[in-house]
């Protein structure tokens, strides 16, 4: 049997994701960001990115048909993000893959999000090591999972109890006067500033935090912390070195995550990492995660930035392991679910 071609569609909050894949080939990855639609409002907003998702769905279409040279009717399979996400923005996605299937007689997989950004890295490093640890972080998801079967079973092993890293990147960045979205102006800021100058809190990190939330990760108290800082700061004139405070605080966040990364590896006795998600397009974050794996001898697998952030090529990965393995298809009436839980790599 040739390798599968499944068309991924990605809309589970501001990026409309169309991508194309065989086997694991990308063929095409077209993407229809409104981010700039939600800058003046400091963050996404559910109703925009739904509109957004309507007005770019059939152009992504067809830009990516016509970028991977095939008809939709070549397809052998369809893939959509069910969840997690922004409930309205997941509608869009699954009304017009169920519309595709119905039209052409596909199979159509609802895929799970985080699933779907732990195999994108098959697209760059071949097949992915089974079992792995996937550290995913982004606006909405800060996950620490055990990987033993991508299409069948995930285990999550912690997530954030309140922030996940990428809200604490845009929430900093507005203290510190930077643009929206936050991760990429911070890591810029960060370049020229000293990451030891504040001795921010590393959260969940002491050892009675560790008894209950070993592999959990908490942003709440460092943002205030962040915040606090540069208020007082501000109150007695001193002036605010926004370089230093953005390395010092992306310092903070990067340590904590690589430190439950890392000792998920280890006590789980996996010898591979996979880090995903927008945040994982950080700079310091891959140097110091490239660091710390060659000193404990831990594969480090992290997509090139482009696939890191939500886009149509992960769904389509996903989609096309799900086909490769003889996965049995979603129903027509399975639902877009905003609280999809990673138990369940594709819906039924």
């Amino acid at each position: 049997m040739s390798e599968p071609l499944v068309l991924g569609i990605e809309t589970s909050c501001d990026e409309t994701g169309v991508g194309i894949v065989r086997g694991t080939t990308l063929l095409a990855d077209e993407i229809a960001s409104s981010v700039e639609q939600h800058a003046r409002f400091g963050g996404v907003v559910p109703e925009v990115a739904s509109r957004a998702h309507l007005e770019a769905m059939v152009p992504a279409l067809e830009r990516a048909c016509a970028t991977a040279g095939i008809k939709l009717d070549d397809v052998d399979a369809l893939a959509v993000t069910a969840g997690p996400g922004l409930a309205g923005a997941l509608l869009v996605g699954v009304a017009a893959a169920k519309s595709l299937a119905v039209a052409l007689g596909k199979p159509i997989y609802g895929v799970n999000h985080l699933a779907a950004h732990v195999c994108v890295d098959q697209l760059e490093h071949g097949q992915l090591d089974e079992p792995s640890i996937a550290l995913l972080v982004s606006g909405g998801h800060s996950s620490l999972l055990l990987v033993p079967d991508i299409t069948n079973e995930v285990v999550q092993l912690g997530q954030t109890i309140d922030d996940a890293a990428g809200e604490a990147f845009d929430k900093v960045a507005r203290v510190l006067g930077l643009p929206f979205p936050g991760g990429p102006y911070i890591d810029q800021a960060a370049q020229d500033g000293n990451p030891l100058a504040i001795d921010f809190p590393r959260g969940l990190t002491n050892p009675k935090d560790l008894e209950k939330h070993r592999f959990d990760v908490s942003f709440s108290g460092l943002k205030t912390a962040v915040a606090r800082w540069v208020e007082r700061e501000q109150a007695t004139g001193n002036k605010v070195i926004v370089n230093d405070v953005a390395a010092s605080f992306q310092e903070a966040v990067v340590d904590v995550l690589l430190r439950k990364a890392i000792d998920a590896c280890l006590s789980n006795d996996v010898n591979t990492l996979v880090i995903g998600g927008g945040v994982a397009a950080n700079s310091r974050l891959r140097t110091v995660a490239s660091q710390r794996c060659a000193e404990h001898k831990i594969n480090l697998r992290i997509p090139s930035p482009k696939l890191c952030t939500d886009n149509g090529a992960m769904v389509a990965a996903l989609g096309s392991e799900l086909v490769r393995r003889g996965r049995n298809p979603s129903s027509l009436d399975f639902p877009a679910s905003s609280a999809m839980s990673i138990k369940l790599p594709v819906a039924h």
